[in-house]
């Protein structure tokens, strides 16, 4: 009554009963009216459609009646007669019998199940060695950088008993074109009497040729070639003495010079890195 008050503007024309008849879902247009006749104008045995009347004939919520001022009631009744999809086309065979218990079916469909869950296991596996793979080879060195890395060297450009030095990954690196005097000098040598005992077999792929690095393991010094008392290399700095396989002899560096790894891919060519 409050809300139909509050709006009574929007609905005035429609309550000035000296003026217009307002039908209601209880109440008639007019009043009842006995009429002297055979034809009966109202039956009696049919009921009038109300919400009272109506109520709980539709087995779930009953139809829906709307009620309005100006207006007769309103009935909806409930659709019962539309008829269902039938999806049997998209439905799985095992499962078409209203009849059958779930337990009957489970087998094909756990294996349907199965197969999904392993299918989509193995893909996302897959996916996450890729993106594995591309993130561990975005962090891998450059092919510029790679190819810094290396250094090939032409043998025959170095003539016997001499060393050239060459720059290698920012270090000095010593090539040394060894004589048979040399070879047989450092081979003949007791390891037991060295600081750092290694065999010259052991710092040498083939004995003609020595590679080492040309930074002292004292303070990181560049020795000097074809010098020392032993007639290797030479650290004037503090005195370190190496021989021609790059052995510590004499001097205060605790370690031999380092060798590279390298590989002779023919007889004139040798690869450092």
């Amino acid at each position: 009554m409050m809300s139909l008050a509050a709006r009574s503007g929007a609905f005035s024309p429609y309550m000035q009963a000296t003026t217009f008849a307002v039908a209601g879902p209880l109440k008639a247009l007019i009043p009842g009216v006995v009429v002297k006749g055979e034809k009966v104008l109202i039956d009696p045995k049919k009921r009038f459609l109300c919400r009272e009347s109506l109520s709980g004939q539709c087995p779930k919520t009953g139809p829906a009646i709307t009620v309005s001022i100006n207006a007769r009631a309103g009935v909806r009744l409930a659709h019962t007669d539309i008829k269902v999809p039938d999806f049997t086309d998209y439905r799985r065979p095992e499962v078409l019998d209203p009849h059958k218990t779930s337990q009957e079916s489970s087998e094909s469909r756990k294996a349907f199940s199965y197969l999904v869950t392993g299918a989509t296991a193995v893909v996302g596996v897959y996916a996450a060695k890729t993106v594995v793979s591309q993130f561990v080879s975005s962090m891998s060195a450059s092919a510029d950088v790679l190819a810094m890395s290396k250094i090939e060297i032409k043998l025959s450009e170095i003539p016997e008993g001499k060393n050239m030095t060459f720059k290698w990954r920012g270090k000095p690196l010593f090539v040394r074109h060894r004589t048979e005097k040399e070879i047989a000098t450092e081979v003949a040598v007791n390891i037991a009497e060295l600081r750092d005992p290694q065999h010259d077999k052991d710092r040498v792929l083939n004995p003609s040729w020595v590679i080492v690095l040309g930074v002292c393991t004292h303070l990181g010094c560049v020795p000097i070639a074809n010098a020392g008392e032993y007639g290797g290399y030479y650290c004037p700095c503090h005195g370190s003495h190496y021989d021609a396989s790059g052995r510590i002899r004499k001097g205060p560096a605790p370690l031999n010079l380092e060798v590279p790894y390298y590989e002779f891919p023919d007889d004139d060519t040798v690869i450092v890195g």
